[in-house]
């Protein structure tokens, strides 16, 4: 296989997070037959297509799909008008069930690879399906800009593989109905008045984005403009259209964030309250919490509910009220609020300072006294904390725990410890030190959160081994195909 060679195969599988291996039959100039692969993405198991090949570096293909020549057995029509133009959603072309089958197969073969190496058993439990696939997300940022250079001013996400370009996204599925009214709405109330969006080459413009948050269980809706401060804009009457809408949810508050940047990020350089309040009030599994523009929350509240209650049965019994339990990374608190009545105290620690405030905000109004958050790197906030922990939760973000703070956890010595991932392959390299320093993994679960994209959750426990009895499976080499592991 060679650079720019246009080449036809069938894909084998999926590799995490959405790299399709291609198998690829060529002719050699001796008339020989010769199987090679090519990774491309968004493709799915069993499509014959036709691509580009990008790069050959020691032996390895990367490839740009061109087309779809024949369908997989097992495709469906996508239910959303914008898929495969709009770069949000990775599977909507499979059934629920063999998206998230996919999913499971993705992080089994992660697993697999790193504790086959130390000849671990550990149990394996079938994905934990969303409650709801559809209309699921709780937090929407879309973008203003246009669909094509100079053109008319549009509403939404980036098209697939494109840094500039926008498409409204009107359809789509993975919000509900109020997202889309209030999205339609801005669109055309804004290009109306003929204001433009902010050009990031040119650094001109007034729209940047649109940020709306609504809670599953109590309907509250939030809403942020994002705007420059080029420009002096009245938005009562934008205001009055929002709260004239019909829709099924109420709306809490409408926010102006100003934000000159020059990085395309939704940020404040300061906020101005439009309308109402500044947050909104979810509820999981029977706690409440305040949601304010910035705060980091699940983004499938239902489905947060399922990750929460599977992370509070892996931790089991923690004694009667007598453990220091730290919650790393607890972001607004969420888990350690979940386990703070079984604890004697919870100590969280986020770098994100906002987001420690509302962890203590939410635990007094969920009345719990023995929840202490700390704002700081986990990194650097480990040595000043002088109680010492019985059981640690770790949540990281997508790259997992840096090195050094994972060597610290480590060196605790908790006999358990319960590990959430969002990107397994963060997960796999992080498991490969604690089994380095003497854990093993007792057993491991995906959650479905993110239905139709190409991301997953994992939770494992890990347990310490007992000293000079390290855990293993005694079994021949050859017994074990493609590295996989026995489950217990």
């Amino acid at each position: 296989m060679k650079k720019g060679q246009i080449v036809e195969g069938i894909v084998e599988r999926i590799e995490f997070p959405n790299k399709g291996v291609v198998r690829v039959e060529e002719t050699t100039e001796n008339g020989e037959k010769k199987i090679s692969y090519c990774v491309v993405k968004n493709v799915i198991p069993g499509q014959k297509v036709s691509l580009g090949v990008k790069k050959v570096r020691k032996g390895k293909a990367e490839g740009m799909l061109r087309e779809v020549l024949e369908a997989a057995p097992n495709q469906v029509v996508p239910p959303c008008a914008h898929f495969g133009e709009c770069g949000g959603c990775t599977y909507l072309h499979l059934s629920y069930e063999d998206q998230a089958a996919l999913k499971e197969a993705q992080v089994k073969k992660l697993l697999d690879g790193v504790l086959c190496k130390q000849e671990q058993s550990y149990e394996f439990m079938p994905i934990k399906y969303s409650p709801v696939c559809q209309g699921y997300r709780n937090k929407m940022e879309f973008t203003f800009g246009d669909s094509y250079k100079d053109g008319p001013l549009v509403l939404g996400l980036h098209k697939r593989g494109s840094f500039y370009d926008i498409l409204t996204v009107s359809d789509c599925k993975i919000c509900d109905e109020d997202y889309r009214s209030i999205l339609t709405a801005t669109c055309d109330y804004f290009a109306g008045l003929g204001l433009t969006h902010y050009h990031r080459m040119q650094h001109t413009g007034y729209l940047r984005h649109l940020l709306v948050r609504k809670a599953a269980k109590t309907g509250e809706i939030l809403v942020a403009l994002i705007t420059t401060t080029q420009q002096e804009v009245d938005l009562q009457p934008y205001v009055d259209l929002l709260l004239g809408l019909n829709l099924k949810g109420k709306i809490a508050g409408i926010l102006h964030t100003k934000n000159d940047s020059l990085a395309d990020v939704v940020q404040s350089d300061e906020t101005v309250l439009l309308y109402g309040q500044d947050y909104i009030t979810e509820e999981l599994l029977g706690l409440k919490f305040k949601i304010s523009q910035f705060s980091f929350f699940q983004t499938n509240s239902l489905g947060a509910e399922v990750l929460y209650q599977t992370a509070r049965e892996f931790i089991g019994d923690l004694g009667k009220g007598e453990k220091i339990v730290y919650d790393l990374y607890s972001g607004t608190g969420t888990i350690a609020q979940m386990i703070a009545p079984v604890a004697k105290k919870i100590i969280g620690v986020e770098i994100i300072e906002e987001a420690v405030e509302a962890a203590k905000e939410n635990a007094a109004l969920n009345g719990l006294t023995n929840c202490e958050f700390i704002a700081g790197d986990v990194l650097k906030v480990l040595d000043d904390v002088e109680e010492k922990p019985d059981f640690i939760i770790l949540d990281p973000p997508r790259d997992g725990v840096h090195p050094k703070a994972l060597k610290k956890i480590i060196d605790y010595g908790v006999d358990r410890l319960i590990y959430i991932s969002c990107k397994p392959t963060s997960l796999v390299r992080d498991l490969e030190m604690f089994l380095e320093c003497g854990y093993h993994v007792d057993k491991a679960v995906p959650v479905e959160q993110f239905p139709w994209t190409a991301n997953v959750e994992t939770i494992c426990m890990i347990s310490k081994n007992e000293v000079g009895e390290p855990k293993k499976v005694a079994y021949r080499e050859e017994e074990i195909p493609d590295c996989a592991c026995i489950y217990g």
